[in-house]
């Protein structure tokens, strides 16, 4: 009896030592993976209903936050997808997630076949970016997404810098 005790202890003790630690908030990050998958299928109105109606937006390379859903989807999704019909937005490897964030290294590529919001014309060339964001979500709407990343080198792959 002890042997069997001492079997299932090690049994359960082994289990603990091995399993993978629960570091996800399953609703949260099931949210931006179904953003991502909305920007890849190249929907930009299914992509900003992801949004909070009062989500904040900031770009590190803007500076200046963009407020709001109207706001967010017309001056960063809509600008993205015109600008690049092709894009591919892709995580890096698994988000760290926790308390209704989630963080993630990601690779954004296409090509500039069209002209961009400020009236910059496309370029025509293929880019690859690779970044960080960082989300925060509420309710099942994203309430704040913060992306980083190289913007000398986005504008340098595209000419125009």
């Amino acid at each position: 009896m002890q042997r069997r005790a001492f079997l299932a202890t090690a049994a359960i003790a082994l289990a603990l030592a091995t399993a993978t630690p629960v570091l996800a908030d399953d609703g949260a990050e099931a949210v931006v993976e179904a953003y991502l998958a909305a920007w890849n299928a190249h929907d930009s109105a299914a992509a900003a209903a992801f949004f909070a109606p009062d989500v904040v937006y900031y770009d590190a390379s803007v500076g200046t936050p963009i407020e709001g859903r109207d706001a967010a989807k017309t001056g960063v999704i809509d600008n993205f997808l015109t600008a690049v019909p092709d894009a591919s937005w892709k995580m890096k490897g698994a988000p760290v997630v926790q308390d209704g964030s989630v963080a993630f290294e990601w690779e954004f590529s296409g090509t500039n076949t069209g002209p961009w919001g400020d009236g910059t014309p496309a370029t025509g060339k293929p880019f690859t970016l690779t970044g960080a964001s960082v989300f925060r979500v509420k309710d099942g709407a994203i309430t704040a997404q913060s992306d980083y990343y190289d913007a000398l080198g986005f504008y340098q792959a595209l000419g125009l810098m």
